[in-house]
């Protein structure tokens, strides 16, 4: 049996687009174990995958505000016994960081990883046994799959697949929409003005309308634009598996460039995702049949455009 460690900490983004190499790896190599070590907010996520087998979970966003902290060490402990408990056939780093990069090498096997010229942080290539080149200018999930189809030896072929399809839950009451209009970035939202006549066009067309959040600022804004709207839902804040399931059960997601619309296309969702500060040909929505990529840094779509998808979509 085949032992591999993948090695994707972070983002929500990033591990999204790492779950076709899983679902690839599953294709080529049926009794491959395959266990993964991801950042500990991601664990329920990554454990959708109905191919993982374990789940490594690591801190180190939360070590890094605690670093002196007895608990911390005690934890960073309990992860270099845990990635070390099993000697592996292959650690694959797809993630190209130096923090990433030390996680690998913790842990017992070959490692592999991006070349200098490949890695997103070049240093990060001293750290593995075999570095392999993929071209930057790929969207980020075919760089994924690119890396482990050399690793592995196996021709990259067949449509991408997330392997999630078994989370889609069937609809049931009145069909609703989800709006996520939250992101990290301010240069990446949309106008509140464009969300209200959004759900205003969608409420028109028998839509409900639900507006999760992950902050007070967000919450703020779902309140604002649910003010504007005769049946608008701003859930309490959701764990990162209830929001999979409030997606997966969605009539469709409309959603800035943000982890949760990734998950919604990984989930087989209609999805139409906004672009207003990034280009979607890097990091936009890939490889699901039922979603748009709409705009691009420094233009961001207009709500008749994001109108004319869900159509296309045959959603409204």
């Amino acid at each position: 049996m085949l032992r591999i460690l993948l090695v994707k900490t972070s983002s929500l983004g990033d591990v999204v687009h790492n779950f076709p190499v899983v679902s690839d790896i599953r294709r080529h190599f049926p009794d491959a174990a395959i266990d993964w070590v991801v950042e500990e907010a991601y664990v329920a996520l990554v454990r959708l995958h109905p191919a993982v087998r374990h789940v490594i979970p690591v801190a180190m966003r939360r070590w890094r505000r605690h670093l002196l902290a007895v608990n911390t060490w005690k934890d960073v402990a309990g992860f270099r016994r845990l990635s070390r408990a099993e000697q592996y056939d292959l650690i694959i780093d797809t993630q190209g960081l130096v923090k990433s990069a030390l996680i690998a090498h913790a842990a017992h096997g070959r490692r592999h990883g991006f070349d200098a010229a490949s890695a997103r942080e070049p240093i990060a290539a001293r750290f593995y046994d075999v570095t392999h080149h993929v071209p930057k200018n790929l969207h980020a999930v075919l760089r994924n799959r690119q890396l482990v189809s050399a690793v592995l030896g196996y021709r990259l072929d067949g449509e991408t697949d997330y392997g999630l399809a078994h989370a889609v839950r069937s609809q049931s009451g009145r069909r609703y929409c989800v709006v996520l209009h939250g992101t990290s970035r301010a240069d990446k939202l949309w106008p509140e003005d464009a969300w209200i006549e959004l759900a205003q066009a969608l409420e028109a067309r028998g839509f409900d309308c639900v507006l999760p959040w992950g902050d007070d600022s967000e919450r703020a804004r779902s309140e604002r634009i649910a003010a504007q709207l005769k049946s608008p839902r701003v859930p309490e804040r959701l764990t990162l598996d209830a929001m999979a399931a409030l997606l997966s059960s969605s009539a469709a997601v409309v959603g800035v460039d943000t982890g949760l619309t990734h998950l919604a296309a990984a989930l087989g969702v209609p999805v139409v995702a906004i672009y207003a500060a990034t280009t979607p040909a890097l990091t936009g929505v890939f490889g699901a049949p039922r979603s748009r990529n709409l705009g691009d840094a420094g233009s961001a779509p207009s709500n008749a455009e994001v109108m004319d998808a869900l159509s296309e979509l045959q959603v409204i």
